[in-house]
């Protein structure tokens, strides 16, 4: 991640909470401690924050965490859309292109699943998603047919979750359910938040085949709620940098793989390499 990436994280961390640390900073860009230490000081220099003993902490004037909007447990959209992002979008456009005009899917909330929406612009199709913000994008610049579902708002993801069993998506029925996650292991599709992965549950229900899309970061173990077993994957899309071992996970439990290349993906390749 270069520096410019690393500071709109930091600096979305601020708007979550008054105090960043560097270790937290570490984990949410991957970066090493001096490095953080680095753009903690310019970003203190250019006015931003405050440094202070181990961190970065936000300036008082700055707006204060609005602690009544509901939070999942999980990072925040201006966090992770700044993470990985040439690999997210070249894996939303193998994701798409999977897709048949005419056909009915349901895409999850997710950074990843967020740059469909950029593959999905000449394309009809009938979407079920949970992402208001993905929603607004097909509303606004696509042709596809768009549902959302009933819940209450979380601002941080840019989601709708509903905590109830019975709500509008079980009269729904889809040919594909296209998919992120927190991280992929042996036990499955894990996720960090209770309420988010009670929500994919259930979308998981009224899907044929789950498309998974996770680059090469989430093979590694983060969260401990699995959604869904590596044996309910039909395909999962991941980019050229996810280790041998665990593309050969997956292929022992019968999942397709779909290696999209970041390179093509940056010339605005067409082709994909299906392994």
């Amino acid at each position: 991640m270069h520096e410019r990436e690393r500071w709109q994280v930091i600096k979305a961390l601020l708007r979550e909470r008054s105090l960043v640390r560097i270790g937290d900073a570490c984990r949410a860009t991957g970066a090493s401690e001096a490095s953080i230490r680095r753009d903690f000081a310019r970003l203190a220099e250019q006015g931003l924050a405050t440094r202070v003993h181990g961190g970065l902490e936000a300036l008082p004037n700055a707006a204060e965490p609005q602690t009544d909007i509901l939070s999942l447990a999980t990072r925040s959209f201006d966090v992770s859309q700044t993470l990985n992002i040439a690999a997210k979008r070249a894996i939303a456009k193998a994701a798409v292109a999977l897709c048949a005009d005419g056909e009915t899917i349901i895409i999850n909330g997710g950074t990843t699943t967020y740059q469909m929406g950029e593959y999905l612009r000449d394309r009809r199709l009938k979407v079920l998603t949970n992402s208001y913000l993905l929603a607004e994008v097909l509303i606004h610049q696509s042709k596809c047919r768009v549902a959302l579902p009933g819940g209450e708002v979380y601002r941080e993801q840019g989601m709708i979750v509903s905590p109830f069993e019975e709500d509008a998506i079980q009269h729904y029925s889809a040919t594909r359910m296209f998919m992120s996650a927190i991280s992929i292991g042996p036990l499955g599709v894990i996720e960090g938040d209770p309420l988010l992965a009670r929500a994919e549950s259930k979308l998981l229900k009224r899907a044929d085949k789950l498309i998974v899309l996770a680059d090469s970061s989430k093979f590694v173990s983060r969260g401990s709620l699995v959604v869904c077993p590596l044996s309910r994957i039909h395909t999962l899309i991941t980019d050229e940098a996810t280790p041998a071992a665990a593309l050969d996970m997956l292929r022992e439990q019968g999942v397709q793989v779909v290696v999209a290349p970041i390179g093509a993906e940056a010339r605005g390749a067409d082709t994909i390499e299906a392994a």
